[in-house]
């Protein structure tokens, strides 16, 4: 299932026309994806809509998956509150924020991470 969901959101990025970076653009996203943690489960279809968002910006961010890792699911439950999906950790100038619904994510993300950004 992950290699055709994979292969999907390939489909879509292609689609949307992933932004072209400079080498020294790409690693500058990448410093900046630091310190972003998704919390999501596969069959969520909120958190697929994350997933094409990260893909089509070229994005690369640390992925928790609270159906298959206990331990994620209980921090996400712990520290962020709720046991809800999507959610991204920021964590950021030594402080934590928890950011649930998905349309939200996307336009932290959108604003952070496109091009000229």
């Amino acid at each position: 299932m992950m290699k055709r969901l994979q292969e999907w959101l390939d489909a879509m990025r292609e689609r949307a026309g992933a932004p072209a970076r400079s080498p020294s653009e790409q690693a500058e996203a990448k410093r900046r994806a630091r310190g972003l943690t998704l919390y999501y489960r596969l069959t969520c279809p909120f958190c697929i809509k994350v997933f094409i968002t990260l893909r089509r910006l070229n994005v690369q961010v640390e992925r928790r998956n609270i159906t298959t890792e206990a331990d994620a699911r209980r921090e996400l439950l712990a520290e962020g509150g709720r046991q809800m999906v999507p959610c991204l950790r920021i964590d950021e100038a030594g402080k934590t924020r928890w950011l649930y619904e998905s349309d939200d994510i996307i336009a932290y993300l959108e604003k952070r991470f496109r091009p000229g950004a």
